[in-house]
């Protein structure tokens, strides 16, 4: 009986390890897939707030340069401000295809890629 259940043993702890190497594999596939998603919205966080403070300085810039063509510099800023109320409503009403789908698309794709050492 020993020969017989030693084998079957040796298959089972086989079996066992081979389970636990697959799901740490996953788990770790999954942990650098989230970090590389992680990585990617910083970046573009990061981009996004230089050019946050780029266009504040070009919307005051803008402003005062609208203000002084109309003589009073609170028309230029009210001008400015129409400008970006308009903005604000075309991105609500367009949110979903402009934002939310791009956005949707790239987390997907960044997750479902596969790397070259994967194949």
């Amino acid at each position: 009986m020993e020969n017989n259940a030693s084998p079957i043993t040796k298959l089972i702890e086989k079996a066992e390890d081979y389970v636990k190497t697959t799901l740490l594999l996953y788990r770790l596939t999954a942990i650098r897939k989230s970090a590389d998603v992680i990585a990617g919205i910083t970046i573009k966080l990061l981009l996004l707030l230089v050019i946050a403070f780029f266009l504040l300085m070009l919307s005051i810039g803008t402003s005062l340069w609208i203000g002084d063509l109309l003589g009073k510099a609170y028309y230029g800023f009210f001008i400015v401000t129409l400008f970006y109320l308009l903005a604000f409503i075309v991105l609500y009403i367009f949110r979903i295809p402009l934002i939310a789908t791009p956005t949707r698309n790239a987390v997907v794709i960044e997750m479902l890629k596969k790397d070259s050492h994967e194949e």
